[in-house]
């Protein structure tokens, strides 16, 4: 064992000094390897620090609160049929269940958005009939203001909580309580401001104004019909079976077979939290996939200076045989410094992406959470190693094979 570690040592001495004899070579060969491995880690950087992002706006929709949104089958669709949760849904789940903590109904009054003005300046946004007590399970409450009472949906009154957004879009004053807006041909009176809650995958949070959903059902119109039914469950009670009295209690409501599929889905922020995770893995996997591709081209072009290196070293190799070295100790000599080679281009390659995504994330402010996990650190020195080892064995075999007295002829 000991001779065998002190034959290691004295092949990677001579590998590493090769490489500094050559450096120049050397750092010229290593740029495939250094780009592939710089270019991995920024993606998985980049990635994780978006998904961290976007992991603590989920976090503030609620964990508790669910969602009951109408579900239709992609071949319902193709036969331009559309499923729908009605207010009758809503009064038959608050009539029959009684483990809600808090439940209520929304229904977007304009399903591709409307036009809202004042003044002289307008702006798309989306508008929402809600029931008074939905500021408390969607936990949406005012910065200036109030929120909509019971007795604004019981008149239908046409006034308007906005999102904090439309201040500046439409360009009203620092305080537009009582400000007038002019929403699908009608007045609707502003009686407060939603507090700042940012943006979600790109979407703004904030250019929103919500009505009565007596006054929206009535812009709507009966066929047009569409809400949401959001909740909150009861201290205690499962989460699973309070879906199942939900399920039990709307397909009853239809008549639906046992064998029919729900009409409506489930949307929890776990639920998206998950469905999330999934699609950025996957992303994250194919970019890093894609642009490790040149780690290939990297090791190829380790391979390719080993060859040449071989050649231009043929008369050492057989002066080096003759004095009494094993075909071993070259194979291990060259490959060790193809190991070298790959090593030192992956970590060159692991600063540089560590640099990129750092300024990635000063400059963006949405990527300010940018991490390399420990993961991508030792997979990608685990594949340069690989392709050290993979592409320099062929040229250290073709070292080892040669016969000295040939070598020693070479010139």
């Amino acid at each position: 064992m000991l001779a065998f570690w002190q034959m290691f040592s004295q092949c990677a001495q001579s590998a590493v000094l090769s490489i500094r004899l050559h450096l120049l070579r050397s750092g010229l060969t290593t740029l495939g390897i250094i780009i592939g491995v710089a270019a991995v880690i920024s993606v998985v950087a980049i990635m994780q620090g978006l998904s961290a992002g976007i992991r603590g706006q989920l976090d503030d929709l609620g964990s508790d609160m669910t969602t009951l949104r109408a579900f239709t089958t992609p071949d319902q669709e193709l036969l331009g049929f559309r499923n729908k949760l009605t207010d009758s849904d809503y009064d038959a789940l608050l009539n029959k269940i009684s483990d809600f903590e808090q439940i209520t109904v929304a229904m977007p009054a304009f399903s591709m958005g409307l036009s809202v003005s004042y003044g002289r300046s307008s702006s798309q946004s989306q508008l929402i009939g809600a029931a008074p007590n939905y500021q408390d399970v969607i936990r949406i409450y005012p910065q200036l203001g109030r929120f909509i009472l019971p007795q604004d949906d019981e008149r239908r009154r046409r006034v308007a909580f906005i999102g904090p957004s439309l201040i500046n879009k439409l360009q009203l004053p620092a305080n537009p309580v009582g400000e007038f807006v002019l929403i699908s041909g009608d007045w609707f009176r502003i009686i407060g401001v939603g507090e700042k809650r940012g943006s979600l995958f790109g979407f703004d949070q904030d250019n929103y104004i919500i009505t009565p959903f007596q006054t929206a059902k009535a812009l709507n119109g009966p066929d047009q019909l569409q809400v949401e039914i959001s909740y909150r469950a009861k201290a205690g009670v499962d989460e699973q079976a309070l879906q199942q009295q939900i399920r039990n209690v709307l397909r009853a409501k239809r008549g639906l077979a046992s064998d029919a599929a729900d009409p409506f889905e489930f949307i929890t922020a776990e639920k998206m939290k998950s469905q999330f995770n999934q699609v950025l893995n996957s992303v994250t996997l194919v970019a890093a996939g894609v642009v490790g591709i040149s780690l290939l081209v990297g090791g190829i072009g380790v391979m390719n200076i080993m060859l040449v290196s071989v050649t231009e070293r043929t008369r050492e190799i057989g002066i080096v045989k003759a004095l009494g070295a094993t075909p071993q100790v070259i194979l291990l000599q060259f490959l060790l410094e193809a190991v070298l080679l790959s090593l030192f281009g992956g970590l060159l390659g692991l600063l540089l992406g560590y640099g990129v995504a750092a300024l990635l994330g000063a400059l963006i402010p949405s990527l300010s959470d940018t991490v390399v996990p420990l993961w991508a650190v030792l997979l990608s020195l685990g594949f340069t190693t690989f392709i050290g080892v993979v592409f320099g064995l062929m040229p250290a075999v073709k070292a080892a094979r040669l016969a000295p007295i040939d070598a020693l002829r070479y010139e």
